[in-house]
């Protein structure tokens, strides 16, 4: 694959995860009815939703942004922290398979975007050279 193709099919993918992270954390720092519904179904307090809300946002941030790596490796940390605890607490707390394979998806498009940021700084680093 050519380096331009990669970098827009890393720049689009990382997009529309970041928009779905950033709107899921807009969701709970709202206190929606159907964020409050999942933390209660999950057993979990209502105040976590603040937390998460403010983590996904943060993150959706630094996955975007090209100049401070750590705190974009730390990020995608943060994220796969985030879905598995999302997967395992579906699977403890209740019978339904979206409530589990939701996370499993989004899992997978992180990924994604982060096995072609590895790619995208290879390609960079082997120009400079």
């Amino acid at each position: 694959m050519k380096p331009k193709t990669i970098k827009i099919i890393y720049w689009t993918v990382t997009a529309l995860f970041a928009l779905a992270v950033l709107q899921s954390g807009i969701v709970e720092l709202m206190q929606t009815e159907g964020s409050k519904q999942v933390m209660d179904m999950l057993g979990y307090p209502q105040y976590l939703n603040t937390i998460l809300g403010v983590a996904k946002i943060l993150g959706a941030i630094a996955v975007l942004q090209p100049i401070y790596k750590t705190i974009k490796e730390w990020a995608y940390a943060g994220f796969t922290f985030d879905f598995i605890g999302a997967m395992v607490s579906g699977i403890y707390a209740t019978d339904g398979t979206a409530i589990i394979v939701v996370p499993l998806i989004f899992l997978a498009v992180m990924f994604l975007s982060y096995f072609l940021w590895k790619k995208v700084e290879n390609l960079q680093k082997n120009q400079t050279i």
